[in-house]
């Protein structure tokens, strides 16, 4: 291959990887939330032995309300990195059932870049994408439920505006190097049998059973499996 080929290659590979890069939605506000936390994050990343603009996993639990943020390691599996305090979200333990009922989701959720919200009414937010492929087979309703920031909730979970600053500062970065999607995993509280134990007359008791295969699978091989719906059942990869 001559030169002048070899050129011609190269900038029709460079033209190629434009069309097929994921679009990072962005605004002043969100450029500069992101440049207020991310020296802090680099250096707590550090500490930990982690990078900024790794693949990243959230879970949240409503008992005892926080979200969690796990980055992976150079050797794959998933590190513990940090908790924030849900500030607010609404509705008791349970899945999200219809629009209106003011029930936040549980249930396996991922965020892309066209669920990132820099414009958003309460500061930064991302949209989980409820309603969605078990949701839909049970015929569940709503929109928009979202991570934001703020401390007030109609179904969403409130996190306040310094909080989202960093999860959304990570879920950028992991999604500009390349991650193609952040898995969101929710859940009521720990699925550890002694907890679920508790609550085996409550309605919710089967669905719980079936989310906490999925709590299972991340908790032993540190990393957040595939997730499909087979007959109105969460099914794991």
């Amino acid at each position: 291959m001559n030169i002048f080929r070899l050129l011609t290659f190269l900038v029709s590979l460079v033209a190629t990887f434009k069309v097929l890069a994921i679009e990072i939605p962005s605004s002043p506000r969100a450029e500069r939330a992101i440049a207020s936390v991310e020296s802090s994050l680099k250096k707590q990343l550090r500490d930990k032995k982690l990078s900024y603009g790794s693949p990243i996993f959230i879970r949240i639990f409503k008992d005892p309300g926080v979200l969690e943020v796990w980055v992976e390691s150079p050797d794959g599996a998933f590190e513990h990195f940090k908790n924030y305090k849900i500030c607010s979200f609404s509705g008791n333990l349970g899945p999200k059932l219809k629009v209106g009922d003011l029930q936040s989701p549980e249930g396996f959720y991922f965020v892309n870049a066209g669920r990132l919200n820099p414009w958003s009414q309460f500061h930064l937010s991302f949209n989980l994408g409820y309603p969605n492929q078990y949701d839909r087979y049970y015929g569940r309703t709503g929109s928009a439920l979202m991570v934001h920031g703020n401390c007030v909730s109609i179904g969403c979970y409130a996190m306040t505006d310094p909080y989202i600053n960093e999860i959304y500062a990570l879920t950028v970065a992991a999604l500009e190097s390349g991650q193609p999607f952040v898995r969101v995993h929710v859940f009521p509280f720990a699925l550890e049998q002694e907890n679920l134990s508790k609550y085996t007359d409550n309605q919710w008791h089967d669905f719980w059973l079936n989310l906490k295969e999925g709590y299972d699978y991340f908790n032993q091989r540190k990393r957040p499996p595939n997730v499909e719906v087979e007959q109105g059942k969460y099914v794991f990869d």
